[in-house]
């Protein structure tokens, strides 16, 4: 069964984010200021052939932890779902 993965790829908390300043600073030099905290990262989406959703999840954390996310400095979570 092909199921579908959502991956989503992030800065760790206190690990400089440049290009997330950068855009926080544009987006204030257009006038929002409400904005805070921004963060740039990567959204992955793969289909995983597996025979259960158990399966899909653990050959993606395997994706991740070796190739997706580099876990020194990124977070990681997914989302599997029947595709």
């Amino acid at each position: 069964m092909i199921f579908q993965a959502k991956v989503f790829v992030t800065p760790k908390r206190g690990i400089l984010d440049p290009q997330g300043r950068a855009v926080e600073q544009s987006l204030k030099s257009l006038g929002f200021d409400q904005v805070d905290g921004v963060r740039i990262g990567k959204y992955i989406v793969l289909g995983v052939d597996a025979a259960s959703a158990a399966e899909a999840r653990q050959i993606v954390t395997r994706m991740c932890e070796q190739l997706l996310a580099n876990t020194v400095i990124e977070d990681y979570r997914f989302e599997v779902d029947a595709g």
